[in-house]
C-alpha cells in the first residue's frame, strides 16, 4: 500500500521533475546501437511524508554509497567490455543510461526517462514508438524493484536485478520479465539456519529491516525452522526510529546469544554501532549477505567488544580488468566541479575518491551486476543472430524478444554457467561463510554450494570465538540428560522442563524429544530409557524339578487309585467296602483319577487346548466326586438319625435310586454350565505383562463370566457336602464315615485358601506349580484320609470289618440314643 500512495504522490509532479532532466554527466550515459537501462542507489535518500508542491528528488544531498557506486563502475566496465569484444555482438556498440535511483518510492523520473522515447511520454491511445531501452539492468533493492516493475512488466521489458532478493519476485505470473542474477531470500536463510544448526544454537533473536526484504526474510525463516529445534525468541523490524535500547534490553532479559541480523548495510550499520555504543557484549552476530562484507564497521572502535560475527556472502569474484578501469576512470574529471552538474539523480559528489576507495569497498553483488549485463548481451546477440563476426542489422529488436532469449540463457562467464530456470532465478553461484577476524577482514571459513547440489561446509577451526576457543552456547532451556522428556514451557519448544520417562516407556531425541514412547507388550524399559529390551518369556517347563515332582506325584496318586479300586472289587462284599458306598467307591476313585489329567497341562508352554484341560477335567470330575460325598454324608444322617423320624422319605430315596439322581443331575449340570462358558469366552493362552516390567509371564486367562457357574456349583455342593457330613459328627465313635468326610473338607478348603492367598502376593512363573499342587492336594486330601483307613482295616485289622462288628456299633449307638 505504501508504494501505490507514493505513486498516486508522485504522479502529479514526474512531469515538472522530468523536465528539468537535462543532458546527465558523461558518466551515466554511453550512446550505442542498443540501449541498456541502469538502476543504482548511489545515494540513500530517507522517505519523506506527500510533498505538498511538486519539488525534484535531489540525490545528491543524501548520504554516499561507496560500494553502489562501485557496481555502478561495473556496469559501465562490463559494456565497455562487451563492446570491444570481437565474439560477443560484433559490430555492434551497446550503450546505457544509468540513473541514481536513490529513493525506495521516490525515483520515477529517471524510469519514465528510460521508457520515453526522445523525452516525451505520449498520452494514453495515442500511437507508441519503441522505447529505446531493450532491458534495464537493477534496481538493487526489493523495495525498489517492487516499485519500478510493474511500470516494465507491462511492455515485457527485461528487468534484471543484480540484489532484489524478495520471495515475491519468483511468481512468474506477476513478474513476466523479471529476472535476476542474485539468489532469492530462501536461500539465503537456508544457508543461515544451516550455520545455526550446525553449531547447536537453539535460542536466537531475529532482527529484520522494515521493509519488504526484511519482511520477506522474516515469513521465509519462519517457514524453515517450523520443524527444527531452533527457536525465535525476538523478531523485530528495524527503521529509522527504532529503540536499539528496548531491543537489546530484551535480548539480555530472554538470554538470547546469537543474533540474525537481515538488513541491508545502512541499517545493519545502525544496529551495531548501537551495540557498541550500549556496551552490547558477547553475542554471536550473523550478518546477511547485505553487509556481510561491510569494510568499515569490522574496524570499529569497540567491534571485538560485540562478539563473534559470522556472515553469509556472495564469494568474491574477481574480474579482470575491472581495477584498470576504475584507475583510467578516476583520472579523467567527471566529478570535479559538482556544481555545474544539473540534477535529475546524476550527481555523484565524487571528486574526493580515489580509485583505490572503489577498488577496495564492499565487492558485494558484483558479480551479478557483471552476469547480468552480460546475460542481456548474449540475448541480444542471439536476438541478432550474430555468427561469423557479424549481426543482422536488419532486424528489429523489441523489448520482448530479449527476454525470451534471456529465459533460455545458457552461457559461460568466468567458468560459472549462467542460467535461469522458469521463474527467472539464477541457477548458477553459491554462499561463502565468512567470519569477521582480529584484522578486521571478512574471512573465509566455509562454503554453501546451490548447484548441482547442496554442499555446504564449514571449517570451525578457523573461527576465533569470543568465549576463549569454545562455541558459544544459546539455549533456552539446556538439553536433557538421556532418558528424559521434554515438556514445553511457554510458547517456544525451546523452552522446557526435562522428566523422566517412566517405566515401559523410552525416548527417542532425534524422532521426537518432546515424547515418551511405549514399549512394544513383547518389550520393557527402566525409567529413564532411550530403547526397549526385549523381556524375558517365562513359564514351567515339563523339565522343571517342581513340576517333575508333581507330576511324579499325580501318576502315584492314580497308581494308589488303580490299587485301591483293585482292593475294594476283592473286597467288594464287606461291610467296610458297602460302607463306604460299595459301587460309588469306583466311581470316586475313577473321577479322582481322572481328574489327576489336570495337573499334568499346568506345565509347558500354554496353548489353547493346554488351557481348557488345565481345567475342564478338574471342574467336571471333581463336581461328580463332590456329587457322591454329598450323598454319602446325606445317606449316613439318614440312617441314623432321618429314617427313624421320616420313614417315607427314607423309602421314596431308596425306591427311587436318589443318590444316583443326584449324581447325574449334577454331572449334567456342570457339564453344560462348561459347554456354555467355553463356547462364548473359552480358556486362551494369555501374557500376564503387569506385574513384571521385565518378563512375559505365559498362562492361561481365566474368564470370570465362563468360570463363574462351574465354581458356584462346586461351592454349593461342597457347602451341602460339609453340612450333611457335619450333621453326623456324633456318630458312632469307631463308625468314622461322617468325619472323614468332613476333616477331608476342612483340608480342601485350607489348601485353597493358602493358595488365593498366594494368588493374591505372587504372580511368577511359579503360580501353575502352585495351582497344580493344590489340585494335587485336594486329591489326595481323599485318597488319603478317606479311603486310605478303610484300606488298612481291610489289610491290617480284618476283625473291624465283619457283619457282626457293624451291627454291634450300631446297636450300641441304637441303645446310647433311647
Amino acid at each position: 500500500m505504501k508504494h501505490y500512495l507514493a505513486s498516486l504522490c508522485l504522479l502529479r509532479t514526474f512531469l515538472h521533475i522530468l523536465a528539468q532532466c537535462t543532458v546527465p554527466a558523461s558518466e551515466f550515459q554511453l550512446e550505442g546501437d542498443y540501449l541498456l537501462g541502469g538502476l543504482f542507489d548511489i545515494h540513500q535518500a530517507s522517505e519523506p511524508v506527500c510533498q505538498d508542491r511538486p519539488e525534484a528528488s535531489d540525490c545528491s544531498s543524501q548520504p554516499f554509497l561507496l560500494p553502489n557506486y562501485r557496481r555502478f563502475q561495473l556496469m559501465r566496465f562490463t559494456v565497455e567490455e562487451i563492446n570491444n569484444s570481437t565474439s560477443l555482438l560484433p559490430n555492434v556498440s551497446l550503450g546505457y543510461e544509468i540513473f541514481d535511483h536513490c529513493s525506495d518510492t521516490r525515483s520515477f523520473p529517471g524510469i519514465l526517462k528510460l521508457l520515453s522515447v526522445n523525452d516525451l511520454i505520449k498520452p494514453l491511445g495515442e500511437p507508441q514508438d519503441m522505447s529505446k531501452v531493450i532491458a534495464l539492468v537493477g534496481p538493487f533493492t526489493s523495495t525498489q524493484s517492487v516499485t519500478v516493475a510493474p511500470l516494465l512488466m507491462a511492455g515485457l521489458i527485461p528487468m534484471v536485478s543484480y540484489g532484489a532478493s524478495s520471495s515475491v519476485f519468483s511468481e512468474n505470473v506477476n513478474f513476466p520479465s523479471f529476472l535476476r542474477t542474485v539468489h532469492p531470500n530462501k536461500n539465503a536463510i537456508q544457508v543461515t539456519v544451516d550455520i545455526v544448526q550446525h553449531f547447536k544454537w537453539r535460542w536466537v533473536a531475529f532482527l529484520y529491516s522494515d521493509n519488504d526484504y526484511g519482511k520477506d526474510g522474516l515469513e521465509l525463516i519462519i517457514k524453515r525452522i517450523k520443524d527444527t529445534e531452533i527457536c525465535l525468541a525476538l523478531t523485530k523490524g528495524l527503521n529509522d526510529n527504532t529503540n536499539y535500547s528496548q531491543i537489546f534490553k530484551q535480548i539480555k532479559e530472554q538470554g538470547v546469544g546469537v543474533i540474525i541480523v537481515f538488513a541491508p548495510k545502512m541499517t545493519a550499520e545502525a544496529l551495531i554501532e548501537s551495540a557498541i555504543q550500549l556496551n552490547v557484549t558477547n553475542k554471536v552476530w550473523i550478518a546477511d549477505e547485505g553487509w556481510s562484507l561491510n569494510k568499515e564497521l569490522p574496524k570499529k572502535k569497540g567491534i571485538k567488544n560485540i562478539g563473534t560475527v559470522l556472515g553469509v556472502s556472495q564469494p568474491v569474484v574477481t574480474i579482470l580488468g575491472f581495477s584498470d578501469f576504475i584507475h583510467s576512470s578516476r583520472s579523467q574529471a567527471h566529478c570535479e566541479n559538482t556544481e555545474q552538474i544539473m540534477v535529475c539523480n546524476q550527481v555523484c559528489n565524487c571528486s574526493s575518491l580515489s580509485a583505490e576507495d572503489v577498488i577496495t569497498s564492499d565487492p558485494s553483488f558484483n558479480f551479478p551486476v557483471y552476469s547480468a549485463v552480460y546475460a542481456i548481451a548474449h540475448a541480444l546477440h542471439n536476438v541478432l543472430q550474430c555468427g561469423a563476426g557479424r549481426c543482422n542489422n536488419n532486424i528489429t529488436v523489441y523489448p520482448h524478444m530479449v527476454l525470451a532469449e534471456l529465459k533460455k540463457s545458457n552461457f559461460t562467464l568466468l567458468d560459472r554457467s549462467i542460467q535461469f530456470d522458469e521463474n527467472g532465478d539464477p541457477t548458477f553461484g553459491s554462499y561463502s561463510i565468512v567470519f569477521w577476524n582480529q584484522s578486521g577482514d571478512a574471512e573465509e571459513v566455509g562454503f554453501y554450494h546451490l548447484h548441482p547440489s547442496v554442499n555446504f561446509s564449514i571449517n570451525d577451526s578457523k573461527i576465533q570465538w569470543h568465549t576463549n576457543g569454545q562455541v558459544p552456547i544459546s539455549l533456552c532451556s539446556k538439553e536433557c540428560h538421556a532418558g528424559y522428556v521434554k515438556k514445553q514451557d511457554g510458547i517456544h519448544r525451546c523452552c522446557f522442563t526435562c522428566e523422566i520417562c517412566p517405566n515401559g516407556t523410552y525416548i527417542n531425541s532425534t524422532e521426537d524429544p518432546y515424547k515418551c514412547i511405549a514399549c512394544k507388550e513383547t518389550e520393557w524399559s527402566a525409567a529413564g530409557s532411550t530403547s526397549c529390551s526385549l523381556r524375558v518369556v517365562e513359564y514351567i517347563p515339563f523339565t522343571d524339578s517342581g513340576a517333575i515332582l508333581i507330576m511324579i506325584g499325580a501318576w502315584a496318586f492314580v497308581g494308589l487309585t488303580l490299587t485301591m479300586s483293585v482292593l475294594f472289587a476283592i473286597n467288594y462284599n464287606t461291610p467296610v467296602v458297602r460302607s463306604a458306598g460299595g459301587p460309588m467307591c469306583f466311581l470316586i476313585l475313577g473321577c479322582l483319577s481322572l481328574c489327576s489329567l489336570s495337573v499334568f497341562f499346568h506345565f509347558g508352554k500354554p496353548t489353547t487346548s493346554f488351557c481348557i484341560l488345565r481345567f475342564l477335567p478338574f471342574l467336571l470330575f471333581y463336581t461328580v466326586c463332590l456329587a457322591c460325598f454329598v450323598v454319602r454324608s446325606f445317606l449316613i444322617v439318614c440312617i441314623f438319625k432321618i429314617a427313624a423320624k421320616f420313614p417315607k422319605i427314607h423309602s421314596w430315596w431308596m425306591k427311587y435310586h436318589g443318590q444316583w439322581l443326584v449324581i447325574t443331575v449334577a454331572f449334567v449340570t456342570q457339564a453344560l454350565l462348561l459347554i456354555i462358558g467355553y463356547t462364548f469366552s473359552p480358556f486362551k493362552p494369555y501374557n500376564e505383562t503387569f506385574w513384571y516390567p521385565d518378563k512375559i509371564i505365559l498362562g492361561c486367562d481365566i474368564n470370570l463370566k465362563a468360570s463363574f457357574g462351574p465354581v458356584v456349583l462346586l461351592l454349593s455342593l461342597g457347602s451341602l457336602c460339609f453340612i450333611f457330613s457335619y450333621m453326623g459328627k456324633n456318630l458312632p465313635k469307631n463308625y468314622n464315615e461322617a468325619k472323614a468326610i468332613t476333616f477331608c473338607l476342612l483340608l480342601l478348603i485350607l489348601t485353597w485358601i493358602i493358595f488365593a492367598t498366594e494368588y493374591i502376593l505372587y504372580h511368577g512363573k511359579y503360580i501353575q506349580t502352585l495351582n497344580a499342587l493344590a489340585v494335587l492336594c485336594s486329591l489326595y486330601s481323599f485318597l488319603l484320609f478317606y479311603f486310605l483307613p478303610k484300606c488298612y482295616i481291610i489289610i491290617f485289622q480284618p476283625h473291624r470289618n465283619t457283619q457282626e462288628y457293624f451291627q454291634g456299633l450300631i446297636q450300641s449307638y441304637t441303645m446310647t440314643v433311647s
